[in-house]
């Protein structure tokens, strides 16, 4: 038998679908590491990274067989950390800006009954100053609670556009309530 760090990372991956478990120690021990910091230069937190890394491995693991190219192995496996990552952070993303808009809500449900009649008559006109396109995404995202990739489904549009004439509109619907 080959010392461990002489087998290619080819020859390991076939070896582990042909049932070695060994092989599979051998490629974790090889590439946690790589996988850990690729995860954490995406999303800059070492748990987080960790845990993207470990999700990661589970899935390599579910679908080694179906790896074409075994020589292709570290490539294959950090395009999976990679989607992995990126996936967290759009989903982070998407927490926060709900959270946001939940917090902008709340606090103008906090305004006095007067305050709040009357801003909500400004929100809904500057709402109205919006072109037709933005203020169906708007509604779609806010109201209707729908993820970009739903608007863009129901809208027959890129997730981009969709993505694009949310940020436009936010942008509108600021300088229109700074007036």
């Amino acid at each position: 038998m080959h010392k461990k760090d002489d087998i290619s990372d080819g020859e390991l991956v076939t070896q582990y679908v042909q049932g070695n478990q060994q092989a599979l120690a051998i490629l974790v021990k090889r590439f946690h590491k790589t996988f850990c910091n690729h995860a954490y230069w995406i999303v800059n937190d070492a748990d987080i990274a960790k845990d993207i890394a470990q999700d990661s491995w589970k899935l390599i693991i579910d679908k080694i067989q179906t790896l074409q190219n075994p020589a292709r192995f570290k490539s294959w496996a950090l395009r999976i950390v990679h989607r992995k990552a990126i996936d967290y952070t759009r989903n982070s993303a998407r927490q926060q800006q709900h959270h946001q808009a939940y917090k902008i809500i709340k606090s103008i449900d906090n305004l006095p009954l007067s305050d709040t009649s009357q801003q909500k008559q400004q929100l809904k006109k500057a709402i109205t100053e919006l072109s037709v396109a933005r203020q169906q995404v708007v509604r779609l995202f806010y109201v209707d609670e729908l993820s970009l990739q739903e608007i863009s489904k129901l809208l027959n549009i890129s997730v981009g556009t969709a993505k694009s004439r949310l940020y436009h509109a936010r942008e509108q619907l600021k300088k229109n309530l700074k007036k």
